[in-house]
Parts: structure tokens; sequence; C-alpha cells
């Protein structure tokens, strides 16, 4: 039995997934689960890197500790951020969060060295502050003249296991920097921002493997034998490997990646940078084995992680505040989720209040009313989302599919599937892990290819479907059912 794990790190926690073909199901084990956040430092959100490392470690002993001896192992994290490396290889300080406030208003000053028009023309990326286009601009001069090469967030981890340095494609798509056809980084769009072309190690695919752990990790931790590979390391790229459609040859289906963020697309075999997409702001990241995915990048259940964190000090769960949110009606109290100002507020739960106010609706005050605020938000980002993808590609979008940890938000996904007015289907939390392990799978041949990969996620787990009911109005539905 071939022995399989997921290091599957995300913005606010990190998990070690152990999983393993068993009478042709695949049967998951979570060994290992750890915090994460960013904290203030040296004048930065930052990221405890050094610390993401040694919780992995820890779940590598764990996984020895189970009677695993050797196995494979993949990682996945957020896309855009990045470590700087000196010569000698040491990291010149701890990666700054993508929320940090250095990139405001970049965009706008970019513009005055390209256009947004000839930047999506390279590109084909969604325009987000975030991007690590923005952030190599704002990077401090001085530091990025000391940098001998630029890692992004797995790959450096991949680095810290092994000694080897790769560039993965499905985060490098994330940078806004990737050429939308070709694998190389515009040298263009690279000079404006300081940076040199061979500041990038060489760009790798999808199942490359990296490499066994280096030997001074035995002397220090009572480890398995590892053998790492570079999976689809942006977790979103690996979620939509994980998608437990069987019918993956048709292209009447959209995923929604919900968790932190909202991820809402297609799968392409070739990206789409017309200029309706373009308008519709849709961005073409790179997918596992020469896919693309088209999608919209959207505030997700990072708002409600706020709010549950301010509101009392965090003592109600977020099934919970599901329950709370159906006490009053929904669509009262509506925001734009993709509004800047709730990327990092000082104080989600004023920001929102604020906002209502600011549109004369009613302020949510009580939790339940915060979370309805929310989640009336999101499904109607949703709704308009589906459209203008149905739009831009021409085509009819039937079935949407809900992985990540917001497919277990009962309500969210009734009432998302109450909007769309077509059948949602959930049922894979652990999705962006299930995916890595998928590619993982195949490199070692022992699944045949990702269509394989995902009839073998529809045969191991019980996939529910929402089917929609209500009446629809422009801004919501009438008389919805919230069950």
């Amino acid at each position: 039995m071939n022995h399989y794990i997921a290091v599957d790190i995300g913005a606010s926690s990190g998990r070690l997934i152990h999983g393993v073909i068993k009478n042709d199901k695949l049967q998951l084990d979570e060994i290992h689960r750890f915090k994460n956040g960013f904290n203030f430092v040296n004048h930065h959100e930052r990221w405890n890197i050094d610390s993401l490392v040694r919780e992995i470690f820890i779940g590598l002993e764990k996984a020895k500790a189970k009677g695993i001896t050797e196995c494979s192992l993949g990682i996945d994290t957020w896309g855009v951020d990045y470590v700087l490396l000196r010569k000698d290889g040491t990291k010149i300080s701890d990666p700054i969060s993508y929320r940090d406030c250095r990139t405001k208003s970049k965009i706008e000053e970019f513009q005055t060295l390209f256009s947004k028009e000839v930047i999506y023309e390279k590109t084909g990326i969604q325009f987000l502050e975030l991007n690590t286009l923005y952030q190599l601009y704002a990077e401090n001069r001085e530091l990025l003249a000391e940098a001998d090469k630029i890692l992004f967030i797995p790959d450096y981890i991949g680095y810290v296991l092994t000694g080897k340095q790769v560039t993965e494609v499905t985060n490098a798509s994330t940078t806004q920097m990737l050429n939308l056809r070709e694998a190389y980084f515009d040298k263009d769009l690279l000079s404006a921002v300081n940076v040199r072309p061979e500041m990038f190690n060489p760009l790798v695919d999808s199942g490359t493997a990296l490499g066994p752990l280096l030997t001074e990790w035995y002397d220090q931790f009572d480890l398995p034998i590892v053998h790492v590979k570079t999976v689809a390391t942006h977790d979103t790229a690996s979620a939509v490997v994980g998608v437990p459609c069987i019918n993956s040859d048709e292209k009447n289906w959209a995923y929604l990646s919900s968790g932190t963020w909202s991820l809402i697309g297609i799968e392409n075999n070739i990206p789409i940078n017309s200029s309706k997409a373009f308008d519709n702001n849709f961005t073409n990241e790179w997918g596992a084995y020469g896919t693309y995915r088209f999608l919209k990048n959207i505030m997700g259940l990072w708002m409600v992680q706020e709010v549950q964190r301010l509101f009392e000090g965090g003592k109600y769960s977020f099934p919970e505040m599901a329950n709370l949110s159906t006490q009053t009606p929904f669509f009262e109290s509506m925001i734009d989720v993709n509004d800047k100002r709730f990327t990092n507020p000082v104080n989600m739960i004023k920001e929102i209040q604020k906002a209502c106010l600011e549109n004369h609706q009613h302020v949510p005050k009580t939790l339940g009313e915060l979370t309805n605020c929310i989640y009336s938000s999101l499904a109607l980002s949703y709704k308009e989302e589906i459209e203008n993808l149905e739009s831009v590609c021409e085509s009819t979008i039937n079935q949407l599919y809900i992985i990540g940890g917001g497919s277990n938000v009962d309500v969210l996904n009734q009432l998302t599937a109450n909007l769309l007015g077509r059948k949602v289907y959930t049922g894979l939390g652990e999705a962006t892990a299930v995916g890595n392990l998928i590619v993982q799978m195949i490199s070692n041949k022992e699944l045949k290819d990702v269509k394989a990969g995902r009839q073998l996620v529809y045969n191991s787990f019980e996939i529910k479907e929402y089917k929609p009911e209500g009446t629809y109005n422009s801004r919501g539905i009438k008389e919805p059912s919230y069950n």
C-alpha cells in the first residue's frame, strides 16, 4: 500500500492529511492540524514561515508514530506571497502577507508604466492589489538588490525540506507576471519592478519529483522516508483537481472553492483574455496538466472568520453563527464583498456596519444579522459571477460544485442554489488536500490521470445535492426556504 501525505496550508490553518487507496476508495486521515496567521513584525504583516516548517516536521513525526515508514509528500499553500533569498540560500526576512497595506494604490501607480490592457494581454490575470507584481513594485529596493532568488511560499518550503529550488507553474501564474501562453516571466514587467529573470528558478509542472528530505532533518526529527513531489502548489489549483465531477469532459459545470477566499470559475484548455473577460476582471491562472482556471477571486469566509474572532471574544462556533443567520430575513443588509475596505480592516464588524449605514440599509448588530449580511452578499456575488461567466464564455452552466471548508455551510449552499436556480453539489471539504494527493498518485502511476482521480473522489465521498427553492427577483428571492 502506497502512503501519501498532503501538506495543505491556508491563511488561517494548516494540516497534514494522509491518504491511501483501499478497496478502490480514497481513505483520508488527518494526522496533524495547526494554526496559521500573520503578525505585524518589522513594519509589515508577516508570516512566520519557520513555524510552518516546524509544524510539518511535527506532523511527519506523528505519521511515523502511526506506522508510516515511507511516503510521498506534496505541499500546497496560498499564492502570490514570496521569500527573498541571499546567495547563500538563507532567507532575508519572513515573507510579507498579501493583506499588508504596502500595495495600497499600487495598481493605479503601476499604470503610469503599463496600462491595464497591456498587462492583461500579457498575463490574463485579474487585477488585485495583492498580486505579486504590485508586491514587488512596493518591495524595499535595498532588499531586492540583496536578493539572489525569489521563491513562492510552497516552493520555499520544498526547498527547506529538500535543498532543491524550483518554481511551480500554478503558483507562478498567480503573480500577474507569467506570460499567458508561454512558460516564462514577462521581462518588461520584471524590469519595471527591478527584478532580473534569473531571480526565478526554472518553471516545473505539477507532479514533478522534487527529491528526498535532506539528511540533516533525520538528525533532528524521527521521520519516515519522504519523497517530496511538486504538486499543484497553489491551493486552488489542487482544489480544482479534487472536484468530484465525473463529467469532466463536458463544459457545463463550474466550481466554487469556498474558504478564506471564494474562487468561482471553470476549467479550460485554453485561456480567455478577450475584451469581455478584461471588462469583467476574470483571471486565467494555470492549472495542473496544461489547464487554465478561468475564474473570479471573491472575498470569502474571511469576513465570517473575522466577525467570529471579534464578537464576544470568539465564543460562538461557525455552525452556531450559521444557525443564528436564519433568524432574520436574508437580503435586508448587503455589502460589496469585493470592496478593498474588507481586505484587512481594523475591525471587520464596524466596517460592515459602516458600509450598510452609508448605503442606507439596515445596520446589522447581532451576530446573526452580521453573518446573515455576509451570506446574503456572498450568495448574490456568486450569482452575478456565474452569469458573467456564462456571458463571457457564451455557454450555459448547469451545475456548481462547492468545495473547500465552505461546502459545509448548509445555509449558504442552499441560499446559493436558490439564487442560481440550478443544482449545487457539495461534499468535499478537504478538496485541496485531495487534489494534492491525486497529483502525487498520478505521479506515482497509481492513478492514470485527473479523470481517474475525479472518479475515485466521486466513488469515495458522499456528494450532497441542493435543489433551488423559492421564487426569484433581480435582487434576491421571494419567500425563500433556508432549510
